[in-house]
């Protein structure tokens, strides 16, 4: 038997060269190479710093605009057209006497939508999309308000009660906060 003989297969000789044969032999239980682990680390940051972006952190403002939500909801059962509550106006209900019309029909069922459910969804997610939409819709359902204010005025019967312009100054309110945390967004 000669030295070559005695040596195991698999273990390199002298004058081989030692990169190709560790180069073809791959264990397939080891773990990612370096370069591997560096790009998942990557794509873990980027994912991290992506899903971050992507959230707001309301602070001290959450409670306002919880409070407004709320400021809202107890408006809808005050007054809002002659003795009709918001909630009766928003259902159709009103006495066909007040003659309602179309715009505060149409603000009670926006500020119900936009003011009271997006809000507290975005408020709840913290996702920045949502509040962005969350505070451009309010600035319309805003004018809404106002508008919906100013059609009364010249209503021969049932002009606008407090309720009314309460849930219209929730409204801008609401815009205002939402702006805020929109705007004041890092990055």
């Amino acid at each position: 038997m000669s030295e070559d003989d005695r040596e195991p297969r698999n273990r390199p000789r002298e004058g081989d060269d030692v990169q190709a044969a560790d180069s073809t032999h791959t264990d397939p239980n080891a773990g990612p190479t370096g370069d591997e682990q560096a790009r998942t680390d990557r794509r873990e940051l980027s994912r991290a710093e992506r899903d971050l972006l992507r959230r707001i952190d309301p602070g001290r403002t959450a409670v306002t605009i919880a409070a407004v939500i709320l400021v809202l909801i107890a408006s809808s059962l005050l007054p809002w057209i002659g003795s009709a509550s918001g909630v009766e106006i928003l259902l159709g209900q009103a006495d066909p006497a007040l003659d309602v019309g179309l715009l505060p029909r149409l603000f009670s069922v926006n500020a119900t939508l936009v003011g009271v459910l997006l809000g507290a969804i975005a408020l709840i997610s913290r996702r920045w999309a949502l509040a962005w939409v969350a505070g451009m819709a309010a600035i319309i359902v805003s004018f809404e308000g106002v508008i919906a204010i100013w059609s009364r005025q010249t209503a021969p019967v049932g002009g606008p009660s407090w309720g009314l312009v309460l849930a219209a100054l929730c409204m801008i309110v609401l815009a205002v906060q939402w702006l805020r945390i929109v705007l004041t967004r890092p990055g």
